[in-house]
C-alpha cells in the first residue's frame, strides 16, 4: 500500500515513465502523423495550457512584486546568463562524449525560461516573497519566448546548426503568449470558474506534457535514435544535471546573501532563480526544434532535471520555512 500511495502522489512522474515505455511498445500509434495524430493534438492542448496560465496570473500580485528591481534583475540574470554561461565554459567537453543530439538537449535546459507554478509554490512554503516570485516567474516565461530561441541560435550556430530564428519567435508567441495574453483579457469573467475547477484545472498542463512526452519518444524510436544511447550515458546524464543543480542552488544562495538579500527575497530567488520549466520547455521544443527525429534525446536533460529541482527544492523550501519561523520580523506578507 506504501508503493501504491507513493505512485499515487507522484502520479505526474510515474505518468511520464509509463510513456516512455509504451513508446518503445507502441512507437507507431503515437508517433506524428500516427494514428491518433498527436502531433496536432499537443498543438491544441499546449495553446490550452497557457491560455489557463493567463487565466491564473494575478496582475494584483504582479503588481505587488514589480517595485523589488534588485531581486528581478537577480533572477532573470540568473536564468538567462548564468546558466548559458555553463554551456560557454563546458559544451564544447559535452559534445565530446555524448551524442550531439543529447549535449544540445543540455544547451536547451540552460537556455529556458523558469517556472510559474513550483517557483511560486515553493516559495510559499519557504515563507518567501511570494508576490516577487510571481513577478520574476511570469517575467521569465514571457522573455523566454524571445531569449530562448535566441540563445539556441546562437549556440547551436556556432556549431553549424541552422534554425528559424524569427519563425521560432513568432511561432512561440503564437503558441504560448497570444493564449496567455487572452487568458489573462478573460480572467475578470472566467478566474470563478477557475476556482472552482481548479482540481481539474490545475493538472492539465500535466496531462499535455505526458501526451507531448509520448509523441516524442515514438518519433524516436521509429527513428532509432536510442540505438546509440546506453546506460552509461544516462547515468552521466543524471549525475550532470544533479551538479548544475547544487552548482546553481547554493550559488544563487550564496551570492543572494553576498548582495544582501533579506530572508525572503533570497527564497524568491532561490527558486525562481534555479528552476527550469517543463511545461513551457517541451512546447517550445516542438516548434524550435519541429520534426526533429532527436527531439526525445533533445528533451532528456530536461525531463531529468525536472523531477530533481522539485524534489531538492521541496526539502530546501522546508527548511527556509523552519528558519523563517525564527526571524518573523523579515516575513512578507503574501
Amino acid at each position: 500500500m506504501s508503493v501504491l500511495a507513493k505512485i499515487k502522489k507522484e502520479w505526474f512522474l510515474a505518468s511520464m515513465v509509463v510513456a516512455i515505455g509504451l513508446a518503445v511498445i507502441t512507437p507507431n500509434l503515437g508517433k506524428s502523423d500516427g494514428v491518433l495524430h498527436l502531433d496536432i493534438v499537443t498543438e491544441f492542448g499546449i495553446a490550452i495550457v497557457f491560455f489557463l496560465h493567463g487565466l491564473g496570473m494575478s496582475p494584483k500580485a504582479i503588481k505587488a512584486g514589480l517595485a523589488n528591481w534588485k531581486l528581478h534583475v537577480y533572477v532573470q540574470l540568473a536564468t538567462f546568463v548564468v546558466y548559458p554561461l555553463l554551456w560557454i565554459i563546458f559544451g564544447s567537453s559535452f559534445l565530446k562524449f555524448m551524442p550531439a543530439a543529447l549535449a544540445f538537449g543540455f544547451c536547451y535546459l540552460f537556455s529556458l525560461p523558469s517556472t510559474i507554478s513550483s517557483s511560486v509554490t515553493m516559495t510559499s512554503v519557504g515563507k518567501g516573497n511570494v508576490p516577487g516570485a510571481i513577478f520574476n516567474a511570469s517575467l521569465s516565461t514571457i522573455l523566454g519566448v524571445f531569449i530562448t530561441p535566441a540563445l539556441i541560435q546562437a549556440f547551436m550556430g556556432l556549431q553549424g546548426v541552422q534554425l528559424d530564428l524569427m519563425g521560432s519567435v513568432i511561432s512561440i508567441a503564437k503558441m504560448l503568449l497570444i493564449p496567455m495574453i487572452v487568458g489573462q483579457l478573460l480572467r475578470p469573467y472566467l478566474s470563478d470558474w477557475a476556482t472552482r475547477h481548479k482540481a481539474i484545472v490545475g493538472k492539465v498542463d500535466k496531462y499535455v506534457i505526458i501526451l507531448i512526452v509520448y509523441n516524442a519518444f515514438c518519433d524516436s524510436v521509429n527513428n532509432g535514435i536510442w540505438s546509440q544511447f546506453s546506460l552509461q550515458l544516462l547515468a552521466s546524464s543524471i549525475v550532470i544535471c544533479f551538479i548544475v543543480l547544487m552548482i546553481m542552488v547554493h550559488g544563487i544562495q550564496w551570492g543572494a546573501r553576498k548582495v544582501g538579500f533579506v530572508l525572503p527575497d533570497e527564497v524568491a530567488a532561490v527558486f525562481c532563480g534555479t528552476k527550469k520549466t517543463l511545461a513551457a520547455g517541451i512546447p517550445m521544443a516542438k516548434v524550435i526544434f519541429g520534426a526533429d527525429p532527436n527531439l526525445g534525446m533533445l528533451l532528456l536533460p530536461i525531463m531529468l532535471y525536472h523531477p530533481m529541482q522539485i524534489f531538492y527544492c521541496a526539502i530546501l523550501a522546508n527548511r527556509y520555512a523552519k528558519q523563517a519561523e525564527q526571524k518573523p520580523a523579515q516575513a512578507v506578507t503574501e
